[in-house]
């Protein structure tokens, strides 16, 4: 650092809210940096070097804003998970520093934002659609179990292309597992709308536990019907392990996924017709720091420079919302480790190792899926969004860099 920069050091205290101090840097040069100074960082949060870890977070803070440009946004939440970590080893500290929280922040607000400004769950919902109605058209009894989503957009187009069916309407069970009594009312009440025009028997069953605590029981999987499955976003969490943390140095050390493992085990048993799983394309399971920490880098940086090209320069309430949620997730993925990191998400390639161990075959997607999934895709604003194809899952895009996976699970 220049000695020009070293006399403008700002005070540990201040917020990496504040907009960077003017320096000699372009904006590519300033990006360069903090990935430079992130990265150290990291290595020193790793190793328990304290002294090193807060002068990097110093440097940092003068380059970093969450109202500079996406690298400046990005290493600001980056750096404040960083900084979260740190402060966890004193667990009075963190208590009293985190006890109020953040006053006003409102989650459901930042999932509907997502899924108004991206197309990422449009396009889940109608892969999931098409490859339901394919397999499950002309049964008489159908029983779809849905895991943490709850969203009327995929269940009403379900419903509609059912009720055409060759034998006319089938009777149709919907279960949700781990969403709000609220949000299930909501659901209902569209849903049984929706049946009224269609004809169609619908019967819900609601089951409000976390998926860790989900019996097979608790689904009500009664003989004759037909099974299937559907999780966006949601399964990551059950790779959550009590892992045994090294409190200097932060190393972990993680057996086989018990709790996922017996989860699958508890789903093969039900004999499901198909089993539809939505997840984000990367791999933020490693128990080595650096390992996730870089390749959340690559992941969420990809999601800021979208956010910029849909948003604008310009700072805006939705955008800092967004933001905010994802900040939470790179927090997650950072600072915490045990039963308390459950943003875990792990790759398409991973996935099918678990599947198959557990008795699953991958489905291949019908052929057509495809160009309905990227005529969805191509309707979005800003343009760089494309779908591709590998071993049996489709990949939504940003430009080149896949950033979530639907892929679709049978029986041996």
């Amino acid at each position: 650092m220049s000695s020009s920069s070293q006399s403008q050091n700002i005070d540990v205290t201040l917020s990496l809210s504040l907009p960077p101090r003017n320096d000699s840097l372009n904006p590519q040069e300033r990006g360069i940096k903090l990935i430079k100074l992130l990265l150290s960082c990291a290595n020193h949060a790793s190793s328990g070097n304290l002294h090193h870890a807060d002068t990097c977070l110093r440097h940092i803070s003068e380059l970093a804003s969450v109202t500079g440009d996406s690298m400046q946004r990005l290493a600001a939440r980056f750096a404040a998970a960083l900084a979260a970590r740190l402060v966890k080893r004193w667990p009075g500290l963190y208590k009293a520093l985190n006890n109020g929280g953040l006053v006003g922040f409102d989650m459901d607000r930042a999932k509907s934002i997502f899924a108004r400004a991206f197309p990422c769950l449009d396009f889940a919902y109608v892969v999931i659609n098409r490859t339901l109605v394919q397999a499950l058209l002309g049964e008489p009894m159908i029983h779809v179990v849905d895991l943490g989503c709850g969203d009327p957009k995929l269940w009403v187009p379900f419903i509609r292309a059912m009720a055409d069916g060759p034998n006319g309407p089938p009777h149709l069970k919907i279960t949700t597992v781990g969403i709000t009594n609220e949000a299930q009312e909501r659901l209902e009440g569209r849903i049984l709308k929706e049946a009224r025009i269609s004809k169609m028997e619908i019967e819900f069953n609601h089951v409000n536990v976390k998926l860790r605590d989900l019996t097979l029981d608790m689904l009500k999987v009664k003989q004759g019907e037909v099974l299937a499955l559907t999780s966006i976003l949601s399964l990551h969490v059950l790779l959550a392990e009590d892992d045994s943390v090294d409190a200097r140095f932060g190393l972990s050390k993680t057996s086989e996924c018990k709790q996922m493992t017996e989860f699958l085990e508890m789903v093969r048993s039900a004999r499901p017709k198909l089993v539809l799983l939505f997840e984000q394309e990367s791999d933020h399971n490693s128990t080595r720091l650096m390992d996730r920490f870089v390749e959340g880098l690559h992941f969420y940086s990809a999601l800021f420079d979208l956010i910029d090209a849909t948003f604008g320069a310009s700072s805006c309430s939705n955008r800092a919302t967004l933001e905010e949620m994802l900040g939470r997730e790179i927090e997650n993925i950072v600072a915490r480790e045990g039963l308390e990191r459950e943003e875990r998400h792990e790759r398409f390639a991973k996935w099918g190792v678990r599947f198959t161990r557990s008795g699953f075959r991958p489905v291949q997607l019908w052929y057509d899926t495809m160009d309905e999934a990227r005529k969805v895709v191509e309707g979005y604003e800003p343009r760089g969004f494309n779908v591709t194809s590998e071993k049996g899952s489709l990949m939504i895009c940003w430009h080149d860099r896949p950033i979530y996976a639907m892929s679709t699970w049978g029986l041996f």
